[in-house]
């Protein structure tokens, strides 16, 4: 037998939501072989199995957030035979029977919240017996009282909003607290009305009716409104995108750059560059390049904050922020970027694009950043103001780029109106580390690097 526990996914993770289980109690399953997804605040990561085996049990469902080291399941050498299998999988139905209801609950807490103190509705089994026994009776935990274990982020919910746990009503599995359980009351839902009555026998047949509803992921709250609970990374974004504004003196600062210079090796190349490397070649290469070699010249952008100080970075660790189908933002790392050339660094983002959008990276891959450049510009933005990536000092964000008239000089000496593509670049940036003109200064450097360098080169 061997156990599952929870990954610690990057050194800060101490937590994380089990999002899909890929097996069920008694399927076999392979060593390396996908066995779980897993959200935390730093990535979405799909997670293999240390062993082979066959799945005896699983302990955390889904949908539940639970500590780094956290037993999840456990795997066994030999298939289960045709009586234990069925008995594994429903792990918390075992706080059923009657005759010791509480030594079998004292084990859920370990995996899960045990739900709020009502003594009396224990001591009328009849009541409970009647209906499935496996549902009614996981209320055996609820004499635990003021002593429940509830998950990090139900811990935390409850906290930031000041509420009263045991005036909340689980609907998990044995009548554990959950995230939405939490959200509902404080979006005023009416999850929590039975929670007066505790007594009346008529309560204890209403917990069946929520543990059927908890599979929706939407919480409608009227006819002409609708509660939409947060997933597990676009909270933690939320929290992060907090505390940065919270933290950093934000200052904003743009440029307009013409990219004819870049266009023409695009239009040059993108047939040849399609081919050979199977991705198209967009602009967000050419000025991660151009930002990088603007870094050497002015390092203190490329910084973090330590106790009372910058720390800058003598290397380059470039995150480049991804769009999760408009459900939140990961960051993955172009580790040592200033020793790579454009078709490299192209080559990185596309792979790590294309991982972050399937949730196959590894933990290494997503911390470390001390630049970060996000773009909105596919959209064809015109000017975004993004927010800093803590504990970085700086952020860039490439907006889009259309082709229009501007003033170019001619052979001759004289200026003429030619039609060339042009975009914008806003840099954020924490006042705290430098001021205006650093920012402007390094700003320009950036443009510079796009407008006159021989793109044709890095090719």
């Amino acid at each position: 037998m061997a156990d599952v526990t929870m990954p610690q996914l990057g050194e800060t993770v101490t937590e994380g939501t089990i999002t899909k289980w890929f097996k069920n109690v008694g399927d076999e399953i392979k060593e390396d072989e996908v066995l779980f997804e897993v959200s935390t605040d730093k990535v979405d990561s799909e997670v293999p199995s240390p062993v082979a085996g066959y799945v005896a049990e699983i302990r955390v469902p889904e949908g539940e957030t639970v500590d780094v080291g956290a037993v999840l399941a456990v795997i066994s050498d030999a298939p289960p035979s045709g009586g234990e299998a069925p008995a594994a999988e429903p792990a918390k139905e075992e706080a059923a029977p009657e005759p010791e209801p509480e030594p079998e609950a004292a084990e859920e807490p370990a995996d899960e919240a045990a739900d709020e103190p009502a003594p009396e509705p224990e001591k009328k089994p009849a009541a409970k017996a009647a209906p499935k026994a496996a549902e009614p009776a996981p209320a055996a935990p609820k004499g635990n009282g003021n002593g429940k274990l509830l998950s990090p982020v139900v811990r935390r919910l409850i906290t930031e909003h000041g509420l009263d746990p045991a005036q909340i009503k689980g609907t998990g599995a044995g009548g554990r607290i959950t995230r939405n359980d939490v959200l509902a009351v404080v979006e005023g839902a009416p999850k929590t009305a039975p929670a007066a009555p505790a007594a009346a026998p008529a309560a204890a047949p209403a917990a069946p009716k929520r543990e059927q509803a908890k599979p929706e992921p939407i919480l409608r709250s009227g006819e002409r409104d609708t509660a939409v609970p947060f997933s597990n990374i676009r909270k933690r974004t939320a929290e992060h995108m907090i505390r940065s504004k919270q933290t950093s003196a934000h200052v904003y600062a743009a440029i307009e750059v013409d990219y004819e210079a870049v266009e023409r090796v695009r239009r040059d190349q993108k047939e040849a560059w399609k081919a050979e490397e199977g991705f198209s070649l967009t602009y967000l290469p050419f000025v991660s390049r151009a930002v990088v070699d603007a870094i050497h010249e002015f390092p203190e952008v490329n910084a973090t904050f330590g106790e009372n100080e910058l720390i800058v970075h003598n290397y380059v660790n470039l995150g480049i922020a991804v769009d999760l189908d408009f459900k939140g933002l990961m960051v993955p790392v172009i580790h040592d970027a200033e020793t790579k050339r454009m078709r490299a660094i192209a080559r990185e983002i596309s792979d790590l694009a294309a991982r972050t959008r399937a949730k196959r990276l590894s933990p290494d891959e997503i911390v470390g950043s001390t630049f970060t450049i996000t773009n909105p510009g596919p959209y064809g933005t015109l000017l975004t103001l993004p927010i800093i990536n803590q504990p970085q000092v700086a952020i860039l964000s490439t907006d889009g780029v259309k082709r229009r008239p501007v003033v170019v000089d001619l052979p001759d000496g004289t200026e003429g109106i030619a039609i060339h593509s042009v975009g914008n670049l806003a840099l954020a940036w924490d006042h705290r580390a430098f001021d205006g003109a650093y920012a402007t200064a390094f700003l320009r450097q950036v443009k510079e690097n796009l407008e006159t360098r021989e793109w044709s080169q890095e090719l």
